[in-house]
């Protein structure tokens, strides 16, 4: 039976410079960064989650083909591609602080029927939701 999720991939551009956006912007920790051959495994992880690893995988064999990986990476550049939500327990803070950290903003903190979200990219082209969530209030009109 499955337990959890443990690894997720986030595709990247640029490994080394994904790693820097990923430690010294959004201050996660660096997990395992090993050669294997060709194929460089690094992952990271938010400080307080150790048990959930991203894999900053670029696009390429062994995954994909030439002409695949092309698709891929242009989708990427073009940011078309959301990878998830990232927690918070204040939105507007967070933004504030990533903002310092010169962390690209598509929308700035609005409130939303599930919270407060704000939404960034990261230096690949991979945007995110920030999200700091509440209780949802069934009295409340969100149109």
């Amino acid at each position: 039976m499955i337990r959890r999720l443990s690894h997720a991939n986030i595709y990247v551009l640029d490994q080394d410079s994904a790693k820097a956006f990923y430690t010294e912007k959004l201050g996660f920790e660096v997990r395992q960064d090993l050669q294997v051959g060709d194929f460089r495994w690094l992952t990271v992880g938010p400080p307080g989650q150790p048990d959930l690893e991203f894999i900053l995988m670029r696009p390429g064999p062994p995954q994909h083909d030439p002409e695949t990986e092309k698709v891929v990476r242009d989708l990427i550049a073009k940011g078309a591609l959301g990878s998830g939500v990232w927690a918070t327990a204040d939105c507007r803070k967070t933004f504030e602080e990533l903002s310092a950290r010169g962390v690209t903003f598509l929308q700035e903190p609005a409130e939303r029927p599930y919270g407060v979200e704000a939404v960034f990219r990261d230096d690949s082209g991979n945007w995110f939701s920030l999200t700091q969530a509440h209780a949802f209030d069934e009295s409340k009109d969100w149109g």
